[in-house]
């Protein structure tokens, strides 16, 4: 039996609600695989005009839908009519059983919305070295009814999530007002090489696969791949971005990422990812305090995010941020450990907006009252400037990190029981 986790202390307080989206529809199915009493299988039909962008693990470990939906959006060039998602395994490390277990639910899929089982990508997420069981799956897709609304669909995803993850967004083209909306999943395994753990985010809009690839890749650059748990990346890595077309833009089509048109729709799509990601790091398995890290300073933005990262991984960072101990040394740590430039005698550190480093040492008259009360929050800033460049040449970056406790651990401990 699984066991229920309790709600992340980080949780909103109510989830979004988005509305119907053009050229969806959405099946929450209950396969009893794994979970009992809740759905756990997601079936989203798109119309014949979707296009879809996709990217997904660099592990070399891939699971068996990875490699089967990075196959299916080639053969298809990014025209696909349905993604299934299943919870609770991920179907890697299965050999040619996982492999055809997965062409056997994309299959399955395909025939009850009536297409080609290539025109169906599948995501997998849960146990590894299981292989997905097909029946309970097949079972599940024959009852699929399309009466499904967004918060089902992100609940159907879920694993040790403990809460549904949800956001949505507009943006204006001219005088026309195209909707975006994402759902995702995470909560361990997280620190992503490319994407997240699960994730889908949907437009009404006409765009093209070849400037959907580019703006999946920029927002995906400074969302999903700024946020970490515990480090590990997972095998089942896929994010979406789909194209439904039910709103042809006005004008000329849309053929490059460069249009001036696409300004507020780049940046509304940014920010429901920044906020997916958010969610994902909130819901951090065993998370007590959410870690904002910005690095300034750096050779350039790759390094910066490294040393950002190598803060938000370290097991002494974060373990001092569960306990409220205001150790700004290990930050110093963190960042020398990191492999990128960083010069010592040039090293600032803010904690809170509290400056307690500069050019290379503790700020004369330090006083730890003030950083020990920010650390005894929720919400902890850790902002680094590394003293490598200044002026607009620097490399900055900023990710979200979950602090690590017991309860990461014992939910760990229990994954498979």
């Amino acid at each position: 039996m699984v066991k229920k986790l309790p709600v992340s202390p980080l949780a909103p307080k109510k989830p979004a609600k988005p509305k119907p989206l053009a050229g969806t529809r959405l099946s929450a199915l209950a396969s009893g695989a794994r979970y009992k009493g809740r759905d756990d299988v997601l079936l989203v039909e798109l119309n014949k005009a979707a296009r879809i962008a996709g990217v997904f693990t660099r592990s070399k470990m891939p699971s068996a839908a990875v490699d089967l939906s990075r196959a299916h959006l080639a053969a298809t060039k990014g025209r696909v009519r349905a993604i299934l998602v299943n919870a609770g395994n991920a179907n890697a490390f299965t050999g040619a059983a996982g492999a055809k277990a997965a062409a056997l639910t994309a299959q399955a899929a395909a025939q009850k919305i009536g297409c080609e089982p290539h025109d169906v990508l599948v995501a997998s997420t849960g146990v590894i070295g299981e292989v997905l069981e097909i029946a309970p799956i097949r079972r599940a897709i024959e009852k699929a009814d399309g009466k499904a609304d967004w918060l089902d669909a992100a609940r159907a995803i879920m694993t040790t999530d403990t809460f549904p993850k949800l956001a949505s967004a507009s943006a204006k083209f001219g005088n026309q007002t195209v909707t975006l909306t994402g759902i995702a999943k995470g909560s361990g395994m997280i620190a992503p090489d490319m994407a997240t753990m699960l994730a889908f985010v949907f437009t009404d809009a006409a765009l093209p696969v070849g400037v959907l690839n580019k703006l999946l890749s920029a927002a995906n650059a400074d969302s999903f791949n700024c946020i970490t748990v515990d480090g590990d990346t997972s095998t089942s890595d896929t994010c979406l971005l789909v194209a439904t077309g039910a709103k042809p833009i006005n004008g000329a089509a849309i053929k490059s990422a460069d249009d001036k048109r696409l300004a507020a729709f780049k940046k509304a799509l940014s920010e429901l990812m920044q906020n997916l990601a958010q969610q994902v790091a909130r819901d951090g398995e065993g998370i007590t305090k959410l870690m904002t890290i910005e690095v300034s300073g750096a050779e350039n933005n790759a390094a910066a995010r490294k040393i950002a990262l190598a803060i938000g991984n370290s097991p002494l960072v974060k373990t001092a941020i569960a306990g409220g101990d205001s150790n700004w040394g290990r930050i110093v740590m963190a960042v020398g450990k990191s492999g990128e430039k960083a010069e010592r005698d040039k090293l600032a550190i803010s904690i809170g907006g509290v400056k307690v480093a500069r050019k290379g040492k503790v700020v004369p008259g330090y006083r730890e009252a003030p950083v020990a009360r920010h650390m005894n929050g929720k919400e902890i800033s850790i902002a680094v400037n590394v003293g490598v460049k200044t002026g607009k040449g620097a490399g900055k970056a900023r990710i979200w990190a979950s602090d690590l406790t017991h309860g990461y651990i014992s939910i760990n401990a229990d994954y498979r029981s």
